[in-house]
């Protein structure tokens, strides 16, 4: 049995990180870097991927930046491309990205947002899972960690597509599971509602703060260093016989709350 400190020391692995830039993904990529962890930074806007890994660097790990919307097949295998060229390997894929447009209605929902919904929610997850999950399970293995959304159990109106594409990330993740064991184990991370930088909006309103404190037993909404915790775990050897799992992470909310509109 390795000891706790080995199970958790990166040292050598890469890990890709899609939306890797900022909130939870960003939370996420520091937190592998002071595991000891290499990092591929892919987001649309390259400078945001840079400057992220400038503060990898700044905790003694490495870094390289990727312009990348998963919402487009091409982008997606020119990410894998870039990664293999860069690095060589690959041995975690975070499909972090994700976009949560409200709309006023389902009839006034166009063509072009829901296929965009679909596209970076469901679509792209797909497309890398299945280039990175093939190559980890002809190679050394790995660990592909989905990152879902209480929405997808919960969904409401004003998020329906966004609902269902991460309610497909959940099939998703069982599916590759299935396809690329015993050497890629992927799972999944299903958040609520947590503070980031896209969801402040809603989550530092007195509205909310008001409802976390009635109906959520942690009273508030998450830090996005509160999800660290769990991608580490997946990626690592503490997680050898666990695969197609779904772990919430809401603060104790799923549950307790009918309506709501507080997404990832």
């Amino acid at each position: 049995m390795t000891t706790r400190a080995v199970q958790y020391d990166f040292s050598g692995k890469v890990v890709v990180i899609t939306g890797g830039s900022r909130g939870i993904g960003r939370a996420m990529a520091l937190g592998f870097a002071a595991a000891g962890a290499q990092l591929a930074i892919a987001s649309r806007k390259l400078e945001t991927c840079e400057a992220t890994v400038k503060e990898i660097r700044a905790l003694g790990a490495d870094g390289s930046a990727h312009a990348a919307h998963v919402g487009k097949w091409e982008d997606c295998n020119r990410l894998a491309e870039e990664v293999y060229a860069r690095w060589g390997r690959a041995d975690v894929l975070i499909n972090n990205a994700g976009l949560s447009p409200l709309a006023p209605s389902s009839v006034e929902t166009g063509e072009e947002l829901f296929d965009k919904i679909i596209g970076v929610n469901l679509r792209g997850p797909f497309r890398l899972s299945a280039l990175f999950g093939s190559r980890m399970a002809a190679g050394e293995g790995g660990s592909i960690i989905n990152i879902s959304s209480t929405a997808a159990i919960r969904p409401d109106p004003e998020t329906a597509p966004y609902a269902a594409a991460k309610a497909g990330l959940n099939i998703l993740t069982v599916a590759f599971a299935k396809e690329y064991g015993p050497k890629v184990r992927v799972n999944c991370i299903m958040c609520g509602p947590f503070h980031t930088d896209i969801s402040k909006g809603w989550s530092r309103t007195e509205d909310f703060a008001k409802r976390a404190k009635e109906t959520f037993p942690l009273q508030r909404a998450g830090e996005a260093e509160e999800v660290v915790g769990a991608a580490l775990y997946f990626a690592s050897p503490a997680a050898s016989y666990t695969t197609g799992a779904i772990l919430t992470i809401d603060g104790g909310s799923a549950h307790l709350i009918t309506r709501t509109t507080y997404e990832s």
